[in-house]
């Protein structure tokens, strides 16, 4: 049994299997409930399911992993031989999720240290990355926070979307912001600010507000070495199409991921998503 300090993130991260595999990290997942029906996001829920919900107006929430699933992981860590854990997770301003972590930490049986990365998706994906790759190099426990709070201070995270009432629906943007977003029917860019979700630009146009989207991401970018995720929620296409032009560029892109999220995140942006992540090495 090999002693090593153990990775924890949810399920909000979008991690590709293989590479969470590679790392060893370990995912907990939160929940969908479509009407009376409470499903783990990842194994019991597909996307598609939660868009057809979703476009019928069907009843959508979410909800936490209770500290009694983070209590049983910790414990399933600790006995795979983790001498400590770095428990990762999405803001806590969108979630209660690193409440509910912390709660389980103070009863594991080896230290845990949980993060609120103030990220989501593969904002939050990268930070557990930057982790899990210190911990397999032998790094602390402290060296491995140290890792993913430096990952997250530098990352950036822009969607666009159809329409803010699900977001509003969801109580993750403000009704007033919601109510502007919506004026003389633009389409609006939003941002990761402080852990929140905030409207950063109105665009009139879909295409528009795509383009500029590319636009903003270039600008990040920059020419230093840098990872990028596009996300997406039933509009594989222009996730493809938009990932292409970024990688023409982005002349320091190290890795590109195009993936569609998973039904929580979905849950509250609608179809149409298109997001991007942008992480410096």
């Amino acid at each position: 049994m090999s002693r090593h300090v153990a990775i924890v993130t949810d399920s909000t991260a979008y991690l590709p299997p293989r590479m969470m595999e590679r790392h060893g990290i370990t995912t907990v997942p939160l929940t969908v409930v479509l009407g009376d029906q409470a499903l783990e996001e990842g194994t019991e829920i597909s996307t598609r399911s939660l868009a057809q919900a979703l476009q019928k107006r069907r009843s959508v929430t979410t909800s936490r992993p209770s500290p009694r699933q983070f209590a049983e992981t910790y414990r399933k860590v600790a006995a795979s031989g983790a001498t400590g854990i770095v428990s990762l997770h999405l803001s806590g301003e969108l979630s209660g999720t690193y409440d509910a972590a912390v709660t389980a930490a103070r009863e594991a049986p080896v230290p845990v240290r949980v993060v609120d990365t103030g990220m989501v998706a593969m904002a939050l994906g990268f930070c557990a990355l930057a982790a899990a790759e210190t911990a397999q190099s032998g790094g602390t426990v402290d060296e491995a926070v140290t890792a993913a709070e430096k990952r997250a201070a530098g990352t950036a995270a822009y969607f666009y979307v159809d329409t803010l009432d699900y977001l509003r629906r969801g109580g993750r943007i403000g009704t007033a912001q919601a109510l502007l977003g919506s004026a003389l029917a633009v389409k609006p860019l939003l941002q990761l600010e402080g852990g929140r979700i905030e409207l950063l630009e109105k665009v009139r146009t879909a295409s528009k507000a795509i383009a500029r989207l590319e636009e903003i991401v270039a600008d990040r970018a920059g020419s230093a070495p840098v990872d990028i995720a596009v996300h997406h929620l039933s509009a594989a296409d222009r996730a493809s199409a938009l990932a292409e032009r970024v990688r023409g560029r982005v002349p320091g892109l190290a890795e590109l991921h195009v993936s569609e999220v998973g039904a929580v995140i979905g849950a509250h942006t609608g179809p149409g998503l298109l997001g991007v992540v942008v992480s410096p090495r």
